[in-house]
């Protein structure tokens, strides 16, 4: 799933009684425009969720997928419009047939990490930016830290997602890639990103929506600034719009202890 190029791309099934559609997957190309593929078992709280039978407006089911990391053991934060209904809104609960939430699995042709159906959402009121609880706890994998500090201008960043490597004939992957991006502006909501490496048009694609940008200090846990929204055509060297979640780090936090009861 993906915004202007939407990550929200999804396969369109037919409205009636339709044999299993399972979204393709492109041979050796992998996520991350012009990315890298991660060891095993590094970034091991990177999620790729994947929807069937999403409602359309016209009546039909289509597929999709977006990208996540996990920050909770039952916790998974990625972008809003990951979530939406056949009118395009956003919403607070899960809008496809199945939600299926795989964690700690780099290959995903492996056997190893969780499956786990999501069985709730919570829509961020002020960001493109949702959590998604999981039927059951992950406990053998290390959530990724929240930020609720600003990243400094210039500050380099990596991103991890599952996503296409182009938004011509996009098709999510099988193997987690990632990339880094340099923070070049925030807004109230927005934090911008340009490509840095391993080349200046290294950028997210479709289906890396909600992918997590996160600061690398040395051996600390990385930390959470923003995840992937929106942007232009990958590979690209424009600036990449990610939802801020430092300035909503509070919202974040509450939101998993209550659980989204109001």
């Amino acid at each position: 799933m993906r915004r202007t190029r939407s990550i929200f791309v999804g396969a369109l099934l037919a409205p009636v009684a339709v044999l299993s559609l399972v979204l393709s997957t492109g041979g050796a190309a992998t996520a991350i425009a012009n990315g890298e593929p991660v060891p095993d078992g590094k970034y091991r709280f990177s999620v790729k969720l994947t929807m069937t039978g999403i409602p359309t407006a016209s009546g039909g089911r289509r597929n999709s997928a977006c990208s996540g990391a996990l920050i909770a053991p039952q916790w998974v934060i990625t972008a809003g419009h990951c979530f939406r209904d056949a009118n395009n809104v956003r919403v607070n609960y899960p809008v496809a047939d199945l939600t299926i939430a795989t964690v700690g699995r780099t290959d995903l042709t492996g056997t190893g990490g969780h499956e786990l159906k999501v069985v709730a959402v919570i829509q961020s009121p002020t960001a493109d930016v949702s959590l998604a609880r999981l039927e059951q706890p992950v406990r053998d994998v290390r959530p990724l830290r929240i930020g609720h500090r600003a990243p400094e201008i210039g500050a380099v960043v990596r991103v991890t997602g599952y996503g296409s490597t182009t938004s011509v004939s996009p098709a999510p992957v099988t193997r987690l890639r990632t990339g880094q991006m340099t923070v070049v502006s925030l807004s109230d909501s927005v934090t911008g990103l340009q490509g840095y490496a391993p080349q200046p048009d290294t950028t997210p694609c479709p289906y890396d929506s909600g992918a997590p940008f996160f600061l690398e200090r040395g051996k600390a846990r990385p930390v959470l600034v923003s995840v992937v929204s929106n942007g232009p055509s990958c590979p690209h060297t424009a600036v990449e719009n990610s939802a801020r979640t430092d300035n909503i780090a509070g919202w974040i936090r509450e939101s998993i202890r209550s659980g989204g009861a109001s």
